[in-house]
């Protein structure tokens, strides 16, 4: 299986903009990428928005669960969802 890993532990991220910004260069995001959960999901899982990610059966972000990810924060967690319904990418939290 040919994994996209996207490491973001060493990024702190508070909010979703911050998530955009990091996951835009790794993942190949275009310029019109909306940096919007809808738009994430077309990406991850209708694909044809970034080769990159269309080149690898799955896509691993890898983060921190502490900010954007920390228990009780909301986008994080409407986030995370979205990586849990995916059949092609997933959210790895560690330390």
């Amino acid at each position: 299986m040919n994994e996209l890993i996207v490491d973001l532990r060493q990024h702190q991220l508070s909010t979703l903009d911050d998530f955009w910004d990091a996951v835009a260069e790794p993942c190949g995001l275009p310029d019109w990428f909306g940096r919007n959960l809808d738009a994430w999901w077309d990406t991850i899982e209708n694909r044809a928005i970034s080769e990159i990610i269309d080149r690898a059966d799955v896509l691993v972000v890898r983060a921190r669960p502490v900010g954007l990810f920390a228990p009780g924060n909301t986008d994080g967690e409407r986030l995370a969802r979205l990586f849990a319904e995916s059949r092609h990418a997933r959210l790895e939290l560690a330390d």
